[in-house]
């Protein structure tokens, strides 16, 4: 799971503004850096463990 620490800590280029959720996609972009992986790779990850988590929701 990816999340940020909305409403107070923005990622970078976003610091100085309220976090929000919507900036999650960021939080995953470093993430993948990090891991030396793509963002289509922390996007099928992620997506897979919210299945995984919240297994009642149909695919």
């Amino acid at each position: 799971m990816v999340e940020t620490d909305s409403p107070y800590l923005a990622p970078g280029k976003f610091r100085g503004k309220r976090n929000e959720p919507a900036y999650v996609v960021e939080v995953a972009k470093v993430l993948a850096e990090t891991r030396g992986v793509s963002l289509e790779e922390i996007s099928r990850q992620t997506t897979e463990n919210f299945f995984r988590l919240f297994s009642k929701v149909k695919a």
